[in-house]
């Protein structure tokens, strides 16, 4: 139950408004509002590097109730999310005794503003239908006027380059020296749980920053590129698509997830798309067309490749589709040992479905 007192405002960019109690700081925020439908995993999804710049809707109906872990349930080093919208809050009561801290707290020293006690499917109805937009909230300013003109302000996603601000300043290594597999891995804001993927899979990981010269990454001579997720408008990243072009002349095997999936497809030709309402959520249906076989899987996206550019790409095969609405999930190139997905294998949070991923690219290398 939220216990706050304190009003709060969720402005959306249309001028649609809707009123509810505090949670977090207070104080104002804005970003792209977008919603995921997991059940589990708040925590995760708070601190994905993937979220940077947006407003979550969390669609289950409690959320804070089991409070947060410090660092295993982290997928970066802070909270990456703009602010946060539920329905009910538990503020500072938790149920695990395990829990180092309340969602509230939490919030309150990350500096995170978030509005509970509002009418979430409501809300998600609306930008279903009315399609992804700017929002802010408020819980210190209630002048409607005003918070417009603030809100105007806020950049759209689209053409945003923001994989630079979330990814490492300096190179840092993973695993034991000693490792099997040598791996490069590119930031373009990867999660913590990709990475241990690879460290339990025998690979020794040097994390690259996402505009590190190309000859410094070659220099290391690993076995094989890890493109990351991340996130941003990927058609504002020719940087990243010329490092993936140059990598690709290596002949040694490369592995995208997500963003990384998104860049790969413009670094062979295929263009990208804002889509109307992203994929954000744990069980979204995808069919491998190579197997046959249907995986439950972990999505956070807000861009996709265009299907027409890859399905008459000669040097690529569709691998998988989303079987809600057949955006392609999944590809590979047929003249380069380099293959991507859109979703999340590592599923943090999420099903396991779709590790095996891990496993063929390590054969791979």
């Amino acid at each position: 139950m939220n216990l706050s007192s304190q009003d709060a405002i969720l402005l959306l960019q249309d001028g649609t408004v809707f009123k509810g109690k505090a949670l977090g700081k207070i104080g104002t925020t804005t970003g792209e509002i977008c919603f995921n439908t997991g059940m589990t995993g708040y925590q995760e999804i708070y601190t994905d590097p993937s979220y940077f710049g947006q407003i979550v809707i969390n669609t289950t109906a409690h959320i804070g109730n089991y409070g947060v872990k410090f660092d295993t349930e982290e997928e970066s080093s802070s909270i990456k999310i703009k602010g946060m919208i539920c329905n009910e809050f538990a503020d500072k009561n938790y149920s695990r005794f395990t829990a180092d801290s309340s969602l509230q707290d939490y919030f309150v020293n990350a500096g995170i503003v978030g509005i509970s006690d509002v009418d979430t499917r409501e809300i998600v109805r609306h930008i279903r239908d009315a399609g992804v937009m700017n929002c802010l909230i408020s819980s210190e300013n209630f002048d409607i006027d005003a918070l417009q003109k603030q809100l105007n302000e806020c950049p759209s996603m689209e053409g945003l380059e923001l994989s630079s601000l979330v990814s490492t300043e300096e190179p840092y290594f993973l695993g034991e020296e000693t490792a099997t597999k040598r791996l490069a891995v590119i930031d373009y804001g990867c999660k913590r749980n990709i990475l241990r993927n690879f460290v339990d899979r025998d690979c020794y990981v040097k994390v690259f920053n996402a505009k590190t010269p190309v000859s410094e990454i070659l220099d290391w001579n690993a076995n094989g590129y890890f493109i990351s997720n991340g996130p941003g408008d990927p058609s504002a990243m020719d940087y990243a698509v010329d490092t993936i072009k140059e990598l690709l002349e290596t002949n040694k095997p490369l592995f995208g997830i997500c963003l990384g999936h998104q860049l790969l497809g413009r670094s062979v030709g295929i263009g990208t798309y804002k889509m109307h309402n992203g994929h954000r959520g744990l069980n979204h249906p995808v069919k491998n067309l190579v197997t046959g076989k249907c995986e439950i899987t972990s999505q956070n996206h807000g861009f996709a490749v265009i299907p027409e550019d890859a399905q008459n790409n000669p040097e690529v095969e569709v691998t998988h589709i989303n079987l809600n609405d057949n955006t392609i999930e999944g590809i590979r190139l047929l003249n380069k040992p380099a293959f991507s997905v859109q979703y999340h294998p590592e599923a943090a949070p999420g099903p396991h479905d779709s590790v095996y991923l891990f496993d063929q690219f390590v054969s791979m290398m």
